[in-house]
């Protein structure tokens, strides 16, 4: 995939309130429904930059992502809503959106409930500290069962670095990602065994290809140099793998 396929939003579904952005259920030109972000949410369009970021690169490492469209979005599809907060939502998107395939009939997929796999926890539980994604916790491990299959999603928590990028703060540095609840860990094998297979699959043509895929009206500031800040953080973090023994260390104290 070079870029992202592009549809425009003909009609504004229902919204869903679960989440603190709403997202809203949105039906397209080419007759598709797609769960969809918008840029006018209050967090912004960084949230946006990471669903691209790390749900691609997520795809490419073999996990199931409802494929990720962007979505042109009318203000004028407000007028035809009945519910205020949705008309100023739909009126601040205006340009593109982010949208997910909307998989009909799936649910919240437990690992508590269904095993999700040894192999498979292991390996997510290594992505999402690799990511910093700090919101697939037992709690709400952000995945749904559909064809009784696995599919994640809602990854705009992740690189929670780029809200505070600034000189005195690279993307070379360490951040600190708490295992203890993940919703993986009970579940999660050695991850000393998936972590240099894991690693080299990320290669800095692999990066260049995702960090590609992101709108350059999304990126503030300069799209070639924050492309580069991303891929700086992900080099430094697949070189400096403390976090992965971290991991491994969480784990073993669960057995």
């Amino acid at each position: 995939m070079n870029s992202l396929r592009e549809v425009t939003a003909t009609r504004y579904v229902t919204p869903f309130r679960e989440g603190g952005s709403m997202p809203g259920l949105v039906e397209a030109d080419d007759l598709g429904m797609y769960v969809v972000k918008f840029r006018g949410a209050g967090q912004g369009v960084k949230v946006l930059v990471a669903e691209i970021i790390v749900g691609e690169l997520a795809r490419r490492l073999g996990f199931r992502i409802p494929e990720i469209v962007l979505v042109h979005l009318d203000p004028e599809l407000a007028r035809a809503e009945p519910d205020q907060e949705v008309q100023e939502l739909l009126r601040a998107s205006g340009g593109l959106n982010i949208g997910f395939d909307y998989l009909p009939g799936s649910f919240d997929f437990n690992p508590v409930v269904r095993d999700p796999g040894e192999e498979f926890a292991t390996k997510l539980l290594w992505f999402d500290a690799l990511v910093l994604n700090v919101d697939r916790s037992w709690r709400n491990p952000n995945m749904l069962l559909w064809h009784r299959e696995p599919w994640l999603i809602d990854h705009g928590a992740a690189l929670y670095f780029h809200y505070s990028w600034s000189e005195d703060r690279p993307a070379t540095k360490e951040y600190r990602w708490d295992a203890s609840d993940h919703a993986m860990l009970p579940n999660a094998g050695s991850v000393s065994e998936v972590d240099a297979e894991m690693a080299a699959k990320i290669t800095p043509e692999l990066l260049d290809e995702v960090l590609a895929l992101i709108p350059d009206e999304w990126l503030e500031g300069d799209p070639a140099e924050l492309r580069q800040r991303y891929k700086d953080f992900f080099t430094y973090r697949l070189a400096h793998r403390g976090w992965a023994d971290e991991l491994e260390a969480a784990r073993a104290a669960r057995v």
